[in-house]
């Protein structure tokens, strides 16, 4: 099965090259140790939220911008032994010091619990990160699959939900904090692809107009504590 890194940090905006640069490197080492794609995307749409959001999730400052990024791997072994291995590597300790806060970066591995159609290669993308009571996983991804059928409908290129099975706790940021996630609640990372942001926002709309007057419909988590953000693609290693 997939396994995914996901990772969500703040960087200096007048950083963006330099990060760029970063990514390149980084893939020549992650890329060699197992990993089959990594995508880096740059907030263009990162919005303020009443509970929680993103720029809150990293303490992202007014000079800062929100990136959203993900490592494939075959596998979570294969993921786990790489990992270890680059640590061990020479060339990570040789890259230097990275271009933002790594402090404030929030990551965590995690297994796709419904993935369809092309979620990797598109221009720009929608990313998410929630909290879900662990009871409720079949009962999310049923939700996420039923979706699906809406948002490939509205032009939608692919999607992912990844369920956070390997999700660190760290000493000043981290998933569980940036979700609020309760007791009994596993993190999700989970993005859509789309083929420019102009038709996510034409998405958005028609979903709105097409729900006005019904009932929205019961969700398997707490919808006021998901985050959600529009990005554009800035790094994809198939390309590099």
């Amino acid at each position: 099965m997939s396994y995914y890194f996901g990772m969500i940090a703040a960087v200096p905006t007048a950083n963006k090259q330099k990060y760029i640069n970063h990514l390149k490197e980084a893939w020549g080492l992650i890329g060699k140790y197992g990993a089959t794609r990594m995508i880096e995307t740059w907030g263009v749409d990162v919005p303020s939220g009443k509970v929680n959001d993103l720029l809150g999730a990293v303490e992202a400052k007014d000079d800062e911008t929100v990136v959203f990024s993900w490592t494939e791997w075959p596998d979570k072994a294969t993921a786990d032994a790489g990992w270890e291995q680059m640590r061990n590597d020479p060339a990570m300790a040789a890259m230097g010091d990275m271009p933002f806060d790594g402090s404030r970066m929030i990551f965590g591995g995690f297994q796709p619990v419904w993935e369809a159609g092309q979620p990797s290669g598109a221009p720009y993308y929608q990313g998410f990160a929630l909290a879900a009571p662990e009871k409720n996983k079949a009962a999310y991804a049923k939700m996420a699959g039923d979706a699906w059928s809406m948002f490939e409908g509205y032009g939608a290129l692919g999607t992912v939900e990844g369920w956070g099975v390997d999700v660190p706790h760290g000493k000043k940021t981290d998933f569980y904090r940036a979700t609020l996630a309760e007791e009994g609640e596993a993190p999700i990372f989970s993005w859509i692809a789309w083929p420019d942001r102009a038709t996510c926002d034409a998405a958005a709309k028609s979903m709105e107009a097409d729900m006005e007057g019904q009932e929205f419909p019961e969700m398997p988590f707490d919808g006021k504590r998901m985050m959600w953000g529009g990005f554009e693609t800035i790094f994809d290693s198939k390309d590099a």
